[in-house]
C-alpha cells in the first residue's frame, strides 16, 4: 500500500483533548483497536504486516485506530491518562465516526480498558476480542520498586530495547530494532512513558472481570516473549463465558508472526463465520523474486556446518534489509535463497541487483529469478503460476545474474534499468518458449 492509499488520520475531541484516530474499510461491523503502552496511528503502517492485518479486518468491517491521549499524534497531557479518560476516549473516537456499536479489539495494556469499558458501557460493545492481555501489569515484573523499574526502562527508552519482548522474532535485525526505536521515540517521550508506567503499576482490573457480560474471545502465544501465557489464561478465567485460545509462537504484537489463525478467529467470533481468503484478497499481481546460493551444498561441506550457519545468518538478514529497503514482502527463506514478492516490478529488479551485489561482498554468489503474474495467498506463503515461472526463471539464470522474463522487462520501461536478450527457453512444466532477459543497472 502506497502513502496515498494510506488511511487518513483525523481528530475526535474528547473533552479539551484532540484524539487522532484513523478508519480503513467500510464493512457493517465496527472494530475498534485499542492500542497497548505505545502507539503511533501513522507510523505503525511502517511495522511490517501492520498494514495487511488491518485490511484483512477491513474486508468485512470498518476498522478504527488510534492514539490515546499524551501518545502518537493525539494531544500531549500532564501526567498519564487513567483507565476512565482512555475510556472517554475511545467513546469520543466512537462518537465521531458516527458507530454506535463495536467490537473492541484490545491489546497488551489496552485490554485491561476494553474490559472495563465493556463492563461499564455494553449496551456500546458488541463483542471483546482481546490479545496479549494480563490483569495486573506488576504481574509482569520480579518484586521491585515500580519507581525503580520505570527509571531503568527509561534508561533504554528510544533505543529499540522493547522490541526483545513485542516482536522478538526480529529482534536480531538492526534494521527492524532501528525501526522500533523510532516508532518508541514517535510514541512517547522517556518522561511520559515513565508517569504512564508509574500509573499501570496502581491498575489492577482483576475485581471488574466478573462484571464483563458482553461475548469475549481471549487470545495469547504460548510463548510471549513479555506477556507469560499464564497471565492470559488467568485474565480469560476471570470473565464469564469468556472463550480463550492459545497459538503458537513468541511475538506480543499481533500483527506480527503467524497471523492466519489468529485473524480467522477474530473474523469467526464477530460474523459468526470464517472465509477462507476474500477474492480479492486470494489473487493479486505482484513480481515474484526467487534467489538461490549459487553451489550451496559443496560450500556447505567445504566450510563445516557451524561457519556455514552463521554465513546463512547473514545472508537471511541482508535478504531482509533488501527486501524492506525496496518495500517488498519476504514471505519465506528457502534454506540456501529467498522468495519474495513486490508491487512494483521496477523495485523487484533493484532490490534482486542490490541483494546480488551485497551478497557477493560477505562472499555468497547469487542467481536470482524474476516474473510478473497473478499469484494465489495462501495465508503466509504464495502459489499459483508465477510462482513456478520465477523460479524456472532463476534455475536458468549464472552466477550473480539477475534473469526476468518479458513480462518484467516489458512493465519496466523507462525505469533507467538495462536488459541483455539471453534467448528464448523452455521453462519445465510450463507452456510454449519463454523470452529471457539479464538485468543491470
Amino acid at each position: 500500500m502506497s502513502y496515498s492509499e494510506l488511511p487518513l488520520t483525523r481528530y475526535a475531541m474528547s473533552g479539551d483533548i484532540s484524539v487522532a484516530y484513523q478508519t480503513m474499510g467500510d464493512g457493517p461491523i465496527n472494530i475498534i483497536a485499542i492500542p497497548g503502552a505505545i502507539s503511533h496511528v501513522e507510523f505503525l503502517h511502517e511495522m511490517s504486516g501492520y498494514t495487511a492485518f488491518l485490511q484483512r479486518l477491513s474486508k468485512f468491517a470498518r476498522v478504527i485506530t488510534f492514539d490515546k491521549r499524551g501518545q502518537g499524534l493525539s494531544d500531549r497531557i500532564s501526567g498519564a491518562p487513567t483507565l476512565e479518560e482512555r475510556m472517554d476516549d475511545v467513546r469520543a473516537v466512537l462518537d465521531s465516526v458516527g458507530a454506535q456499536r463495536a467490537a473492541l479489539l484490545g491489546f497488551s495494556e489496552g485490554c485491561a480498558m476494553s474490559a472495563m469499558f465493556a463492563a461499564s458501557y455494553p449496551e456500546r460493545v458488541s463483542h471483546l476480542a482481546l490479545f496479549g492481555a494480563f490483569v495486573r501489569y506488576r504481574d509482569l515484573f520480579t518484586d521491585a520498586d515500580p519507581e525503580v523499574i520505570a527509571q531503568e526502562q527509561m534508561k533504554n527508552w528510544g533505543t529499540g530495547a522493547l522490541m526483545k519482548g513485542v516482536i522478538s522474532s526480529r529482534a536480531s535485525d538492526p534494521d527492524a530494532v532501528a525501526k522500533f526505536a523510532k516508532f518508541e521515540r514517535l510514541s512517547a517521550s522517556p518522561g511520559a512513558m515513565k508517569a504512564t508506567q508509574l500509573l499501570n503499576f496502581q491498575i489492577d482490573v482483576g475485581h471488574i472481570l466478573p462484571a464483563v457480560r458482553v461475548p469475549t474471545l481471549v487470545l495469547h502465544r504460548t510463548a510471549d516473549a513479555l506477556v507469560p501465557v499464564r497471565l492470559g489464561r488467568d485474565f480469560a478465567a476471570r470473565i464469564p463465558g469468556a472463550k480463550y485460545v492459545e497459538y503458537p509462537g513468541g511475538d506480543h504484537a499481533f500483527w506480527s508472526g503467524d497471523v492466519e489463525a489468529l485473524l480467522g478467529d477474530i473474523e469467526e467470533f464477530i460474523t459468526g463465520h470464517r472465509e477462507t481468503v476474500s477474492a480479492d484478497l486470494e489473487r493479486i499481481l505482484a513480481t515474484v523474486l526467487f534467489t538461490d546460493i549459487v553451489d550451496s551444498t559443496r560450500r556447505a561441506a567445504e566450510m563445516g556446518d557451524q561457519n556455514w550457519r552463521r554465513l546463512l545468518d547473514s545472508h537471511d538478514q541482508l535478504a531482509r534489509q533488501m527486501v524492506e529497503r525496496h518495500r517488498g514482502n519476504l514471505i519465506k527463506s528457502t534454506g540456501d535463497g529467498i522468495l519474495a514478492t513486490f508491487d512494483g516490478p521496477g523495485r523487484a529488479v533493484r532490490c534482486a541487483l542490490a541483494f546480488s551485489a551485497a551478497a557477493k561482498q560477505i562472499g555468497l554468489p547469487l542467481r536470482s529469478g524474476l516474473h510478473t503474474g497473478e499469484i494465489e495467498v495462501r495465508g503466509r506463503d504464495i502459489g499459483g503460476i508465477a510462482v513456478h515461472a520465477a523460479a524456472r526463471v532463476m534455475a536458468n539464470s549464472g552466477p550473480e545474474e539477475v534473469l526476468v522474463s518479458r513480462v518484467v522487462s516489458d512493465l519496466v520501461a523507462g525505469a533507467a534499468l538495462k536488459f541483455d536478450e539471453r534467448g528464448a527457453y523452455e521453462l519445465k512444466g510450463l507452456p510454449g518458449r519463454w523470452d529471457l532477459f539479464a538485468a543491470s543497472a
